[in-house]
């Protein structure tokens, strides 16, 4: 396994947070790469250096949910006529 080289961009200015020097940048297969260490964003750059980001989780690009556990049973509370307050 190769370990991936990333470096810090002096002067770089996040385009979410807004934060300076918060930026690294890395290549993965040519493709460069960069993310926010303060904020989390992160982004890949095309052949131009713009951004392209990544695509948002929606229900049709991610994997089926989970099916619901067996054992887990669903229960349902009534109220107890016996345990009305007294009216003041």
């Amino acid at each position: 396994m190769s370990s991936v080289k990333k470096r810090f961009i002096a002067g770089a200015v996040c385009p979410a947070c807004s934060a300076m020097d918060t930026i690294q940048m890395w290549d993965v297969d040519g493709t460069p790469n960069r993310e926010c260490v303060a904020c989390g964003y992160a982004d890949t750059l095309n052949a131009q250096g713009q951004s392209v980001p990544r695509e948002l989780g929606t229900r049709v690009n991610q994997s089926a949910a989970k099916p619901a556990n067996p054992k887990v049973q669903a229960v349902q509370f009534f109220p107890n006529p016996k345990l009305k307050k007294p009216a003041e």
